[in-house]
């Protein structure tokens, strides 16, 4: 089963959003992930990645042993370039 990378709907919104650098850095570094889109806040996200993640912030990624990842988006990013998304 390959990692789950949880991210926010909005495809369009790339550069510097967090959602957008944690995906781009995975694809970089070659991570095969199953991607899990969430809808925007007003349509009931948080309710739905708070049970996931305990926060209602995005990006989350999610390990193949089910262990969820829901850091700074810069750490997420960091910890996938440095080869450490697994630690």
């Amino acid at each position: 089963m390959a990692i789950k990378f949880h991210r926010c709907s909005g495809m369009a919104l790339k550069g510097s959003h967090p959602c957008w650098a944690v995906q781009r850095a995975l694809d970089d570094a070659g991570i095969e992930y199953e991607m899990v889109r969430h809808p925007s806040v007003s349509r009931g996200r948080p309710r739905e990645v708070i049970a996931l993640t305990g926060q209602p912030q995005l990006p989350a990624i999610e390990l193949e042993n089910g262990q969820i990842l829901r850091e700074d988006p810069d750490v997420l990013v960091e910890r996938i370039r440095s080869g450490r998304l697994r630690d």
